[in-house]
C-alpha cells in the first residue's frame, strides 16, 4: 500500500521572482524544477511531497537565481541557478538526499547577511507575494486587527512618534508628525498616498518590497488611513515597474475577497479602499506636490509651499504622502511595540534602513541595515569590498540628490545626521560604490545630466541653473575649463539651492559640491593639466603606442573603427593623434599592453 501524500513529509522549493531573479531566468527556473520532479518521481513512491514557492527578492541580487530547498527545519539554498540544474538537483538532493555542492552558497553569503538586520525584507524572501494567506501566517494583518481592537486614531499616532520612524522618502520628517498635523486638519475627506515613484538610477528597494510583499504596503496604508481619518488612499507607482504593478493589484482584489479592504473591516465601522494611479516616468513625482499634481490629472509639476499636503493636499483635503519602506514598517511596528522599534538605530534615526548596494563593489544587491552601520561595514562586510580588488574611492548616496563621501570617511554612520554632516544624505536608499578608474568630475557631470532632464521648468533657478552647471561640468571635461570654473560652480551651486522651488533642484547642486569638496585636485587637474587623471574622460586622453612592447599583431590596427593606426606586420605601430577618436578600442584588443594612455 502507498503511504498517501498527506502522510508524507512536506519539501519546498522557493525560487526568487524578484526583479534580479525574473532577470536571471526565475521563471525558467521553477518550470525545470516541476518538469524534473515530474520526469523523475512518476514511477517512484517518495516518502516525499514537493511543492514550489514563489518569493520575492532575497537581496543578494549578485548570485540570482537563488534557490531554496527547505526539509523540515532544513533549508539548503543554492545560487546562480540555471533551468539545466533543475534535474540534478531534484536526483541528487530531493531523492538521494545529498545536496549538490557545485551550486551551495559559499562564506560571502553569510558575510552578506551577518550584519544586517532584516525587518521589511525578512518575508520577501519566504512567503509568497502572490499569496495573502501567506501573509497573514507570519502575522499579516493583525496590526490592523489589533488597532481595530482597541485603539483610537490617537493611540495610534502616539505610537507611531514614540518609534521614532522617520520618513524613508528622503527628507526623514517625523512619520508620527506628519500624521498627527493631517489628523488635526479639518476636513471632510482625507487621503493617504503611497510614494512608490522610485526614480534614482540604481534604486529598487520600494519595488522590491512590493514585488515581495504587497500586503505590508497595503496594511501599513490602512493604519494611516485610520490614524488620520481616511476612507481613500492612492498607491502612485511608476508604469517601468509591471511585476510591482501586477502583484499590488493581485493584493488589492485578494484583499477585498477576503473582506481586509473595504466596508466595515474586520467587522468594524472602519471602512477603506485603494485605487492605483500609474506614474509615467517623471522624476520630478517623487516630490509630493508634483506627484498630486499628477494624481489630480495634472502635469506633475511642484508647487510652493505652505501650505503643505497634510493641510491642503489631493484634491485640496488633508493628505498624508509616505513612501513604501515609510508604510510597510508601520504594521511591525504596531505588531510588536513601539519600545521594540525604538531601541534599533541611533537617538535620532531609529530602526533600519533598506539601501540597493551597487556599483564597483563585489557583492551587489538589496540590503537591510540598523541606522547607525558604519559606510566601512557595508561597503567591505556586506559588499564585500571592490571588485577586482581595486582601490576604493567613494560612495554616492542618495541618488541624484546625494553626495560622494571619500575613503577617508568610511567610519561615517549611516544616519540622517552624520550623512548630512558630510555633505550627502540618507535619501531614498541609493549607494553607489566607486573606485580608481572613476572620475568624479565625470560623476558629477552624471548626475546633473539626469537631474536637469529631469527638471520640470517650473522655476527659473532649477531650469536655468542647472543648465548652466551642466555647461560648465561638461567643458571642464572636454578640457575647456577656465581658472574660474570651480568659483563659479560653488556660487551657482549656492543660488540653486537657495532658490529652488522644490527639492530637484534645492539638492541638485550635491554631487558637485561633495566631489569639489573631496576630490578638488580632480577638477583642478582637468582645468590646468587638461588631464583626467581616472583616464575616463576621452577629450583628455592620448593613446600610443609602447614600440617595446609591440609585436606588430594588428590587433589594434583591426579594432580601430577611425583608421588611426598604421604599421607592418611584426613591426611597431602608430597611432595618429589627430585621426584617433579616442574611443579606447586598442587599449581594450591589445594583449601585449602596448598601447598606452595620458
Amino acid at each position: 500500500m502507498q503511504q498517501g501524500d498527506e502522510d508524507k513529509k512536506k519539501v519546498t522549493v522557493r525560487v526568487c521572482i524578484g526583479t534580479g531573479g525574473l532577470a536571471a531566468g526565475g521563471k525558467e527556473v521553477i518550470q525545470a524544477f516541476k518538469k524534473a520532479i515530474t520526469d523523475f518521481c512518476v514511477d517512484l513512491d517518495l516518502d516525499f511531497t514537493c511543492h514550489y514557492q514563489k518569493v520575492g527578492c532575497r537581496g543578494f541580487c549578485a548570485r540570482d537565481v537563488l534557490v531554496d530547498v527547505v526539509d523540515g527545519e532544513t533549508s539548503v539554498t543554492y545560487q546562480g541557478i540555471k533551468p539545466e540544474a533543475a534535474k540534478r538537483i531534484v536526483q541528487e538532493h530531493l531523492i538521494e538526499g545529498k545536496p549538490v555542492t557545485e551550486w551551495l552558497i559559499d562564506d560571502s553569503y553569510y558575510a552578506f547577511h551577518d550584519k544586517q538586520l532584516k525587518i521589511l525584507l525578512k518575508d520577501c524572501g519566504t512567503i509568497d507575494p502572490e499569496d495573502i494567506q501567506a501573509y497573514i501566517n507570519v502575522g499579516g494583518y493583525a496590526g490592523m486587527k489589533k488597532i481595530l481592537s482597541g485603539m483610537t486614531p490617537d493611540e495610534v499616532i502616539a505610537g507611531i512618534k514614540a518609534s521614532g520612524l522617520r520618513g524613508r522618502g528622503g527628507a526623514g520628517f517625523p512619520t508620527g508628525v506628519k500624521w498627527e498635523a493631517c489628523r488635526k486638519a479639518p476636513g471632510d475627506a482625507k487621503y493617504i498616498v503611497c510614494n512608490a515613484d522610485e526614480g534614482d538610477p540604481g534604486a529598487f528597494m520600494d519595488r522590491s518590497i512590493i514585488e515581495g510583499n504587497p500586503h505590508s504596503v497595503i496594511e501599513g496604508m490602512m493604519i494611516a488611513a485610520y490614524a488620520i481619518g481616511s476612507s481613500l488612499g492612492y498607491v502612485y507607482i511608476r508604469a517601468e515597474y509591471p511585476s510591482a504593478v501586477e502583484r499590488l493589484k493581485l493584493a488589492i482584489a485578494q484583499a477585498h475577497e477576503i473582506g481586509y479592504l473595504g466596508k466595515n473591516i474586520f467587522g468594524s465601522d472602519f471602512s477603506f479602499d485603494l485605487r492605483i494611479k500609474l506614474g509615467a516616468g517623471a522624476f520630478v513625482c517623487g516630490e509630493e506636490t508634483a506627484l498630486i499634481a499628477s494624481i489630480e490629472g495634472q502635469r506633475g509639476m511642484p508647487r510652493a509651499k505652505p501650505p503643505f499636503p497634510v493641510h491642503r493636499g489631493l484634491w485640496d483635503k488633508p493628505t498624508v504622502i509616505n513612501n513604501v519602506e515609510t508604510l510597510s514598517n508601520i504594521p511591525y511596528i504596531i505588531r510588536n511595540g513601539a519600545e521594540w522599534y525604538a531601541s534599533i538605530g541611533t537617538e535620532k534615526s531609529k530602526g533600519t534602513k533598506v539601501f540597493a548596494l551597487t556599483g564597483k563593489v563585489k557583492n551587489t544587491g538589496l540590503i537591510e541595515v540598523p541606522m547607525g552601520i558604519r559606510l566601512g561595514e557595508i561597503i567591505y562586510d556586506i559588499g564585500g569590498g571592490i571588485i577586482d580588488n581595486k582601490e576604493f574611492k567613494a560612495v554616492q548616496t542618495g541618488g541624484p540628490s546625494g553626495g560622494c563621501i571619500p575613503a577617508s570617511l568610511l567610519d561615517t554612520p549611516v544616519d540622517y545626521e552624520s550623512l548630512a554632516k558630510v555633505g550627502s544624505i540618507v535619501g531614498s536608499g541609493g549607494m553607489v560604490v566607486l573606485d580608481e578608474t572613476d572620475c568624479m568630475v565625470n560623476i558629477a557631470k552624471f548626475f546633473l545630466e539626469f537631474t536637469q532632464a529631469e527638471s520640470c521648468g517650473k522655476c527659473v533657478p532649477c531650469r536655468i541653473g542647472t543648465k548652466r552647471l551642466l555647461e560648465i561640468l561638461t567643458r571642464i571635461t572636454k578640457g575647456e575649463g577656465r581658472e574660474d570654473d570651480i568659483k563659479l560652480l560653488e556660487d551657482l551651486c549656492a543660488d540653486v539651492r537657495v532658490t529652488s522651488l522644490c527639492g530637484l533642484g534645492q539638492t541638485a547642486p550635491n554631487p558637485i559640491l561633495s566631489t569639489m569638496k573631496y576630490f578638488r585636485d580632480e577638477y583642478e587637474a582637468h582645468i590646468r593639466d587638461k588631464k583626467c587623471p581616472a583616464k575616463v574622460c576621452k577629450d583628455l586622453i592620448t593613446f600610443y603606442v609602447i614600440e617595446e612592447f609591440c609585436k606588430g599583431c594588428g590587433a589594434c590596427m583591426r579594432a580601430c573603427p577611425a583608421g588611426a593606426i598604421s604599421g607592418e606586420k611584426k613591426k611597431p605601430h602608430k597611432i595618429d593623434p589627430s585621426v584617433c577618436i579616442r574611443c579606447g578600442a586598442c587599449f581594450d584588443v591589445c594583449k601585449f599592453k602596448s598601447v598606452g594612455r595620458d
